[in-house]
């Protein structure tokens, strides 16, 4: 992670040109991170809190100055995940890119010193931790020299004489002043303590006054006053929350301090006060696939994309003239194996026109989530050439599995998927609101770059697993069972409960409760697919933190066949993967008594008969009936829906209840 005040950001290349005035140089690094938690929790935009100060990563513009200094930029092979980003950013993306790292040898070498993930320093009003006082960061010195301690990096009040003023002068830490200005489109902004003290107008008795923020409780909530040394005004914080707060609060400038930018257009929102540790602060949209081979037809676009990408505008220019193509090409798409003939195919599919943006925004609002997850089950749905098959380019191996003599009747297809490779595209964010809560209404989603983006920052996985099929028929005929319940009615009202009471009043219009609640197969899989973990957390070796699922749950239709499956995977970002000892469970015996142990032990819960028998009623609101921590619950990582649509009804046929879809395990 590296950082600058606010200026053009090369705070490396600002390193070089102290070394070479022989001065003492401020190291640039200020902390570090891991890929997943850069792109889920600290990406461009959101605040990172480091031990002495608060950072924000900058825009992918920035990024181009650090790959800058390398002569190429390796890219992570994912056509499919690409081509869904370009459904959302534009297609002129031509690349996913990993973030700018480089492992060292060891601990205290210098490979990788040249790169690092840009950020500013946000926000830049800055409290001495001596006497309180509030000001912008240059009237703090800045402290980091040492090369290996990153977090010792801070900003300083040189001479603090206290809160009394009679103390000898030292050094005091300043930290960040922890009051912002957000909005739902996404602008974030500083807050404006001398307007704010001063109620608007500017202070009487000096140009530039002394500001002071005084804590009066030790909450941690806008528990502050904010006090003028100069002409002793003074407005406590608590003012600005909640909405008649928000009416005191400035209009929103639309900034955009990740791009160093404000919005073109202005924005019209009215502000919300917002703290730098809130959760809504950020969110993440991304995408996710697990690559799978490609076919001849794939394969050839994904070629024909690479020509496009290296040749740019000159391709319409030479088209005609093979020999110029191929002299274009040296170096950058290995052509040398083309025939004149197949080369002139492969340039005319390259210089097909690409889909307007009408076009793409129609395709847009017509994108499906599960669009992404097709693909992926219907390669599962071949059988495997031998055990141990191997796909190089997509690092996918999957061996077949026969069905363990005691597995239960309803499970009719096993694979072991020995090595997997799993890619997640960065494509924005939101504020105060998730994308799910506003009906993923892209005008919201704030964006990496202040032009069209030509790459975004995407993650690379690798890891194992064990998927389990369904029989689709016994599935369809549980469903409507099910759909013709009590209990899924129960479920349908409250879903429609939560969504009229939680969706955001900036949503999309047009989306319905309906839109968003999951089929009864759905429930299911995804009720097996948490029992599985706990069961697997004992004999794999790897934690129920550690393992995560993909489901592949939908009715036929749309143009995509019936689903029912689940992919119980764990992933790690070395380039090693994992150890095997999630996929050594696939094997028959093993497998049929995980699986049977975990409907076993899915029959009691401690929570029983509560548990077992809760279904929401009016007024209540909860997505999930009988399932709770103690049962079916599981941690924040593992869970794609955040513990929603869980029933262990759908399971087993508890005491009261006859919907179970498995028999009964002893």
């Amino acid at each position: 992670m590296s950082i600058d005040g606010g200026r053009v950001l090369d705070p490396l290349g600002d390193i070089e040109d102290l070394v070479e005035s022989n001065a003492k140089k401020n190291r640039a690094k200020v902390g570090s991170g891991r890929p997943s938690s850069l792109l889920y929790t600290y990406g461009p935009g959101a605040i990172m809190d480091l031990p002495q100060l608060t950072i924000m990563p900058a825009g992918l513009d920035d990024w181009d100055r650090i790959w800058q200094r390398r002569d190429g930029v390796r890219s992570i092979h994912a056509p499919r995940l690409l081509d869904a980003v370009r459904v959302v950013l534009g297609y002129q993306v031509a690349e996913l890119r990993p973030f700018p790292w480089q492992p060292k040898q060891m601990s205290f070498s210098h490979e990788g010193d040249d790169l690092g993930v840009p950020a500013r320093v946000f926000p830049q009003w800055l409290r001495c931790t001596g006497c309180d006082t509030l000001a912008p960061l240059t009237w703090f010195s800045y402290t980091n020299t040492h090369p290996f301690r990153t977090d010792q990096a801070c900003f300083e009040h040189a001479r603090c004489r206290g809160r009394t003023g009679g103390r000898k002068p030292s050094r005091r830490t300043a930290v960040p002043g922890r009051y912002l200005l957000a909005c739902p489109d996404g602008h974030l902004d500083e807050f404006p303590y001398d307007l704010w003290v001063h109620r608007g107008q500017r202070c009487e008795k000096a140009e530039n006054p002394r500001l002071k923020m005084v804590e009066s409780t030790a909450g941690k909530g806008a528990t502050a006053s904010i006090v003028c040394a100069s002409c002793d005004q003074r407005r406590p914080m608590n003012e600005a929350q909640g909405q008649a707060g928000r009416a005191k609060l400035p209009p929103c400038r639309g900034r955009l301090p990740h791009l160093d930018t404000f919005a073109p257009d202005g924005c019209q929102n009215q502000s919300h006060l917002m703290l730098i540790g809130a959760s809504n602060l950020w969110f993440a949209s991304t995408e996710s696939i697990i690559v799978m081979p490609q076919s001849s037809a794939e394969e050839a676009d994904e070629f024909a994309d690479q020509v496009r990408i290296a040749l740019g505008e000159k391709l319409e220019q030479f088209r005609s003239n093979l020999d110029v193509i191929r002299a274009l090409l040296d170096d950058k798409v290995d052509v040398t194996g083309l025939s004149d003939e197949a080369l002139k195919s492969v340039v005319d599919r390259a210089a097909e026109p690409r889909p307007s943006d009408e076009e793409r925004e129609e395709q847009l609002e017509r994108w499906d989530p599960v669009d992404l997850l097709v693909p992926e089950w219907n390669y599962l749905q071949r059988d495997p050439l031998g055990n141990h098959h191997t796909d190089p380019k997509s690092g996918l191996t999957l061996s077949g599995r026969a069905i363990g003599a005691e597995m239960v009747p309803t499970v009719s297809r096993v694979l072991a998927v020995e090595t997997l490779r799993k890619v997640n595209a960065l494509l924005g964010f939101t504020r105060i609101d998730a994308m799910d809560r506003v009906g993923d209404l892209k005008s919201r989603m704030v964006p990496l770059t202040v032009g069209r983006p030509a790459w975004t920052v995407a993650t690379e996985d690798r890891g194992e697993g064990v998927f389990l099929q369904l029989d689709e028929a016994a599935v369809a005929a549980w469903e409507t069972r099910v759909e013709d319940s009590d209990v899924w009615r129960a479920h349908k009202a409250s879903h429609q409960r939560n969504f009229d009471r939680r969706f955001s009043e900036t949503a999309a219009p047009g989306v319905t409760a309906d839109d968003r609640m999951m089929p009864p197969r759905y429930w299911l899989l995804h009720t097996l697919a948490h029992v599985l973990i706990r069961e697997m957390a004992m004999s794999c070796g790897y934690s129920a933190a550690s393992l995560s699922e993909r489901l592949y749950a939908w009715p036929e239709g749309e143009g995509r066949p019936a689903a029912a499956g689940l992919l119980i995977c764990t992933t790690a970002s070395d380039s090693d993967g994992t150890l095997g000892g999630l996929v050594a469970l696939s094997e028959p015996d093993r497998l049929a008594g995980i699986v049977n142990g975990a409907l076993r032990r899915a029959r009691r819960c401690s929570s029983d008969p509560i548990c077992a028998q809760r279904t929401p009623q009016t007024p209540e609101d909860f997505l999930h009936g009988a399932a709770c921590h103690c049962c079916a619950m599981a941690s924040e990582t593992s869970c794609e829906r955040a513990n929603r649509f869980l029933d262990r009804r759908f399971l087993l046929s508890l005491p009261g209840s006859s919907l179970g879809f498995f028999p009964h395990v002893e």
